[in-house]
Order: C-alpha cells, then sequence, then structure tokens
C-alpha cells in the first residue's frame, strides 16, 4: 500500500474570519467553520467547559476543544488569523487559494452574508451625541470588535506567536436568518478579579441600567425584517439606556419580523427560560458573572397551508418539539466561578440569585407581552 504524502502547513491552515452574527460582546468571535466558532482563551473559561455540570449542557455552546492562531500579514500589510488545527481537532478540508484569503477579502457581502448586504465597516456606532441610528444591515458589531482585536494582536505581538483559541458550537449555524437577542444577566457583572477600579465602573453601569432593576440589560441584537429583507441591529450603548419599559418594548421589537409580531415564538421560548431557570436554581456555588443569554429564532417566517399568507393575521401557536426554532443558550463564561475552580479560592453556597432575578423578570415580561399586555 502507497503511503499519502503528508499535507504542509499551509494546507492545514484555516483561515478565521469575522463572525457576521456576533452582535454583542467585546471579544471577537471568528468563524472557523460553518457549525465551530472560535474565540480567544481564557482559563477561567476553559476550566468551566471542562467541567460543566451534565444539566447545562443543553443550554450551552458544546465545547469542542483548543486550537492554536497566528497572525498573518501579506504582502500588502493585510491581516489575517490563521488557525493550525491538531489532528484531535479533525481536519477542515480548505483549498489552498482559500486559505490565502485577506481579511479584506473576507468581509464583502458575498462572501459571508446571505442577502449580499455590505457591512457599513466605516460607520460609528455611535454619532457625536451618544445616539444610535437604527441599522438595516447585518450587525457591525462583531466586525467593529474584530478590527480592534486585530490591531491590539498586532501592535503587542509579532507573527510567529501562537495564541490559544477555545472552538465552540456555532449555535446560529441551523438559522436561515438568525435573529439574535444577547442579555447581560444577573445584578452584578464585576468578576471577582476585577480591580476596583474596575468594579466601580461595572457597578455604575449596572446602577444606571436595567441589570439594577431587572437583573437584565440588552447587549446586542439583530433581527430580520422579512418586509424589507435586512436586518435592523442594536447594540450595547443602546442597551444600557433602556429604561423598564423600554426594555419591554425592545423586547416586543425584537419578536416583530416585520410583517408582524411572532406571537408564535412566545411560548417556546417562555418553556426553555422555564427550563433553564430549573437548572440554574440547582447550581449551587456557581457564580455567573458578566455572562450572556442568546435568544435566537429563525427571522424566515413559517409557510403556512395552501391559503394566502395575510401578514395581518396572527400566526397560529405551536406546540410539542420547538417547531417554532428557538433556542436558548448561555455563553462567555470568562469571569463564572464555582466550587473547585481555581479561580475562586473562597466558593459561593447556594445559586445565583443574581441570575435568577433576571431569568424571572425576563420570563414575566415575556408572559406579559403572550397576554397582549
Amino acid at each position: 500500500m502507497v503511503g499519502q504524502r503528508p499535507l504542509s502547513p499551509e494546507l492545514l491552515a484555516v483561515p478565521l474570519e469575522p463572525f457576521v452574527h456576533q452582535v454583542g460582546g467585546h471579544t471577537s468571535m471568528l468563524r472557523y467553520d460553518e457549525h465551530t466558532v472560535c474565540k480567544p482563551l481564557v482559563s477561567q473559561e476553559l476550566s468551566f467547559y471542562e467541567s460543566l455540570p451534565w444539566a447545562m449542557r443543553q443550554f450551552t455552546p458544546q465545547y469542542k476543544g483548543v486550537v492554536s492562531v497566528h497572525l498573518k500579514k501579506d504582502s500588502l500589510g493585510n491581516l489575517t488569523l490563521v488557525a493550525s488545527p491538531g489532528t484531535e481537532h479533525g481536519l477542515v478540508k480548505r483549498s489552498h487559494t482559500q486559505g490565502t484569503k485577506t481579511f479584506r477579502d473576507s468581509c464583502s457581502g458575498k462572501v459571508l452574508l446571505r442577502t449580499d448586504l455590505q457591512y457599513h465597516t466605516d460607520s460609528l456606532l455611535e454619532d457625536a451625541n451618544g445616539n444610535q441610528p437604527e441599522r438595516k444591515s447585518y450587525n457591525p458589531w462583531g466586525l467593529h470588535c474584530h478590527r480592534q482585536h486585530l490591531n491590539r494582536m498586532s501592535s503587542k505581538h509579532n507573527e510567529n506567536k501562537l495564541h490559544q483559541f477555545l472552538l465552540l458550537e456555532n449555535v446560529v449555524s441551523k438559522y436561515s436568518y438568525p435573529c439574535i437577542l444577547d442579555l447581560k444577566m444577573g445584578t452584578r457583572q464585576h468578576g471577582d478579579d476585577a480591580s476596583e477600579e474596575k468594579k466601580a465602573r461595572h457597578i455604575k453601569k449596572c446602577e444606571q441600567s436595567t441589570s439594577a432593576s431587572l437583573g437584565v440589560r440588552i447587549c446586542g441584537m439583530q433581527v430580520y425584517q422579512a418586509d424589507t429583507g435586512h436586518f435592523l441591529c442594536k447594540d450595547k450603548y443602546f442597551g444600557r439606556k433602556l429604561s423598564p419599559e423600554g426594555f419591554r418594548q425592545t423586547l416586543r421589537q425584537f419578536l416583530c419580523t416585520g410583517n408582524q409580531l411572532r406571537t408564535d415564538l412566545l411560548e417556546p421560548i417562555i418553556l426553555r427560560l422555564k427550563a433553564l431557570l430549573s437548572v440554574i436554581r440547582k447550581q449551587s456555588s456557581y457564580r455567573f458573572y458578566s455572562s450572556s443569554l442568546l435568544i435566537i429564532y429563525d427571522g424566515q417566517e413559517p409557510k403556512e397551508s395552501a391559503a394566502p399568507l395575510d401578514h395581518h393575521l396572527p400566526l397560529p401557536k405551536t406546540h410539542g418539539a420547538n417547531p417554532a426554532r428557538v433556542d436558548v443558550r448561555m455563553i462567555d463564561f470568562a469571569h463564572t466561578t464555582f466550587k473547585g475552580s481555581k479561580s475562586s479560592p473562597t466558593p459561593y453556597d447556594g445559586p445565583d440569585h443574581g441570575y435568577i432575578f433576571g431569568l424571572e423578570n425576563l420570563i414575566k415580561i415575556l408572559q406579559s407581552l403572550s397576554e397582549g399586555k
């Protein structure tokens, strides 16, 4: 039997692209392949995924391992992040031409965006007065984070330095037009390791937002508008300014796809949130500081029977095994502590009451929307 020639490192290399469906956070999320994203490794987050309680696994992205990443600069000065997967993570089959794609090339609309919309790469997220206009395009937040991350890496490290990244399930890959709400959960956001300055900053943000009054605030959002074929986007600066009533109205807006209010989504979302609440109540010692909760559904409206579609009529309620294709996932565990964690020398007792407070209020608001209030 003739032996196969080993593949060269260039053919094994996986160019990482900005994850176009990142709506919140400050760490750059990158697309590794269709079903996998990656992010810079934080030891505390890795510890969480490696010791994840079984009951929580349905509410978190699947952890797929660790990959080495380095910065690559081409002759024109374009920066790209390239992953070098080991055999334990499987081989991503890519052609050599795909492997040499630049960061600028990867941001073109036709490469990454299903609806061929262009990113507003140079637009600011806020104007001079601190106001944020509505953006009917793909959310620019992920690209904003990616550019900042590239700048930091290029200024601090040389090209040959290897960085460790977490490989995680892409929880929106099954959706044609993913509508995503990123919610910062809990009444406290700073981790135990925060400096006094950072602690004071986070406490102030919570006090001045719905984090204090509701235990939850909006950190980012994208909603597909079926009537225009564009995405309506909001970022964390918008979410920080909301009153409890503004939070409620934005939650309603998240469920409105332009043609109608998606009342069919309310029941499955509420049921999944209640299931998560039941799990969180049983997790003694866990504190999910600064973690987020994603609520996801497909903006492609369900097709009805042969009868003509009247967009002004409410969709029928759905029952059973998640026919409305909604999902609820916890993400971002860089500041999560628990008994047995190296970063938590003095573990907490009981469940995370701040997180529970936020979940309970979120469920109440959605129930009121379901009742037409």
